[in-house]
């Protein structure tokens, strides 16, 4: 049996509309049709205002998101005071923008409920109703705990350390699509996250022609990630669509991806600065520990509080000297730095 309840909300047709003989009907006809073409303009309008609103929002979080988990990647021990304040403020901003997104998310399926209730008419029937490309949603996967993703990215990692190396060292767009192609597993997270890591110690060791020629890659790798997640699906079956793309891409587009590389670039430097910088404080502390003496003073601190005069006598190693310059001084004042002397080891008693 045919179900005639799909026409219940079409509206009539202006030419099947019966008028009084002394209304002006084209005119009448004339005026249905422009306010039902603006109504929809509007509809339109609003429809288009939410799409621009949500998109931005989820570029925002997206943004966020992967300068946090840049943090978390090169700083996977916390950090410094001041990486933790930018980790908590990333945090505290990608939750403000994920209680953004869900907000933006609630009126666009308000908006979509309203458009289905609409009634059809000539315009809307006659719409090209096949007009966007339907790819397949990726399940919702179950949120993984920080020990699960650090064994994911370790075991992943050693399987394949191999391959994401070579990948990161190749530039045309052909070759890196021909290798992906053939090694459809290194498009995931965890060969960003190695690209990510290798870069900054690249720039550690002071290569940074190499480090910029991985870092393109990274980058790559990153745009692919992001495709799947604005079209919902696997990376590994849009990662082909970048590469068509990329390769016909407008100035914009690629103006956009140099931009985003050379601030990626730019990242890198400066946690591979952070990093030097911290494991000289570590390496000065080790050292400092190992020089302090009996009493926990550090000799070097000691010296560098002597008077001068005090300081001469042990530049010269002379005994006598010290004696005398001792016997010379006010006996608070020489007993407070020989105790100082003798609880950093720089001058042991009865030993000459």
């Amino acid at each position: 049996m045919v179900d005639y309840s799909v026409w219940d909300h079409i509206e009539v047709s202006d030419d099947e509309d019966e008028t009084h003989p002394n209304i002006d009907t084209a005119s009448l006809f004339r005026w249905r049709h422009q306010a039902r073409v603006e109504r929809m303009e509007q509809f339109q309008k609003e429809k288009e205002e939410l799409d621009k609103g949500c998109r931005e929002c989820k570029r925002k979080l997206a943004e966020c998101q992967k300068k946090l988990k840049e943090l978390e990647v090169a700083e996977p021990g916390g950090g410094s005071g001041g990486v933790r304040g930018e980790r908590e403020r990333l945090q505290a901003e990608a939750q403000q923008l994920r209680h953004e997104e869900r907000n933006w998310e609630s009126k666009m399926e308000e908006l979509r409920k309203k458009e289905k209730n609409m009634p059809w008419n000539v315009d809307t029937l006659s719409k090209d109703g096949f007009s966007k490309s339907v790819f397949n949603v990726k399940a919702e996967e179950k949120e993984e705990t920080e020990e699960q993703k650090e064994q994911k990215h370790k075991t992943f990692v050693e399987r394949h350390e191999k391959q994401i190396k070579h990948f990161g060292m190749l530039r045309r767009w052909d070759d890196s699509q021909k290798y992906l192609s053939d090694n459809p597993h290194l498009v995931c997270e965890e060969t960003a996250n190695y690209l990510v890591i290798w870069c900054i110690d690249l720039e550690v060791e002071e290569k940074q022609a190499l480090m910029e020629q991985v870092a393109h890659q990274t980058i790559v790798m990153q745009f692919i990630l992001e495709l799947a997640k604005s079209l919902k699906v696997d990376p590994r079956a849009c990662f082909r669509q970048f590469f068509t793309k990329i390769k016909t891409a407008d100035q914009q587009y690629m103006e956009g991806f140099n931009d985003e590389l050379e601030a990626f670039k730019e990242r890198v430097r400066g946690r591979a600065k952070a990093r030097i910088e911290r494991a000289m404080r570590e390496y000065e502390e080790e050292e400092r520990q190992k020089r302090l003496g009996p009493g926990g003073l550090d000799p070097v601190d000691v010296y560098e509080s002597l008077p001068p005069e005090l300081q001469k006598c042990f530049d010269a190693k002379d005994v006598q000297m010290l004696q005398d310059t001792i016997s010379r001084m006010d006996p608070t004042e020489a007993k407070y730095h020989m105790q100082r002397c003798i609880d950093s080891g720089l001058w042991v008693p009865n030993h000459q």
